[in-house]
């Protein structure tokens, strides 16, 4: 089953090449294009039939299928036909299509956690991270710059938050209170940025725990060093040389609550002055198609 969003990173995703690679090999493909206002879940209804699920989409289509698709057992592939891709680059897949029917043809699979957040008494899902203050304003500042600028939308979107809104944020993490005074919090479950570079070390998509990021810099530019040190933790290079930016925190579920209303996303998907949320691990609820090992996911 091929679940595609036709208007992800512009239309222009050599899906057509990869359905066709897969037919020639003599697989039985059906397809299914999203239309506005249909539950995701409605497109998996019959999953049981079928082998393998593609997505192809942004992130935000791969991680409300996978969502619909959480505790079925059927193989997903994040198929990357959106502007970012940082699903299908945490799980190291290829861009090109022939190789992507080639990762569908050799069946490996990782079983990984996904997160399910709620606000306001819905519930959505998501694979990568979620993510209230500077980071969401981020995205949110993107959008309009995507159409032209592609990727690099959100390196320019990371330029305007140079001075970011600074607000308490109250967290509950497991049962504990905790706050600080910061420009935003993330729950990472997938650990790795653009050019699979580490948001910060030890993040695991397979643990059965998030990675709760309290982002405490004054900008998104004194980031920067944390991100240095994620590389050298990641290639073994010592002990950090940077710290007091960013702080780590193990949890299966996590409420926050910022004393100001923040943006927040999940996974791409943004929703304006949605402070407060819960976020909670849905641990080993996905199985995604990959030629990588599990530990390679690891930052």
């Amino acid at each position: 089953m091929v679940v595609f969003n036709p208007k992800s990173g512009q239309g222009d995703s050599d899906l057509p090449a990869f359905i066709a690679f897969l037919k020639d090999a003599g697989a039985q493909v059906t397809e299914r294009e999203l239309v506005p206002d249909r539950p995701m879940s409605s497109y998996v209804e019959d999953i049981a039939s079928f082998d393998v699920v593609v997505g192809a989409g942004g992130d935000g289509t791969v991680s409300s299928l996978a969502y619909a698709s959480r505790y079925k057992n059927v193989p997903l592939l994040a198929y990357p036909a959106g502007t970012a891709n940082l699903i299908a680059q945490n799980l190291d897949l290829p861009r090109a299509p022939l190789a992507l029917a080639q990762v569908v043809a050799g069946a490996h699979a990782v079983r990984v956690d996904l997160g399910e957040i709620e606000v306001k008494e819905q519930k959505y899902g998501f694979a990568m991270l979620a993510g209230a203050g500077a980071d969401a304003a981020m995205i949110r500042d993107s959008e309009e710059l995507k159409e032209k600028f592609g990727a690099m939308a959100y390196v320019m979107s990371a330029m305007k938050q140079l001075n970011p809104k600074k607000t308490t944020f109250h967290l509950v993490l497991d049962g504990q209170k905790r706050e600080f005074e910061g420009i935003g919090v993330m729950v990472a479950n997938f650990g790795m940025a653009n050019y699979r570079l580490p948001i910060t070390s030890d993040i695991s998509p397979s643990d059965g725990r998030f990675t709760v990021v309290l982002m405490k810099a004054g900008n998104i530019m004194r980031l920067v060093p944390n991100l240095i040190d994620s590389v050298r933790a990641k290639l073994n290079l010592g002990d950090p040389l940077f710290s007091g930016n960013l702080e780590t925190i193990e949890a299966k579920e996590v409420t926050v609550v910022a004393e100001e209303p923040f943006p927040l996303q999940y996974d791409g998907e943004l929703h304006e002055e949605t402070t407060p949320f819960t976020a909670r691990i849905l641990p080993g609820a996905i199985r995604f198609l990959t030629a990588a090992k599990k530990a390679d996911l690891d930052t």
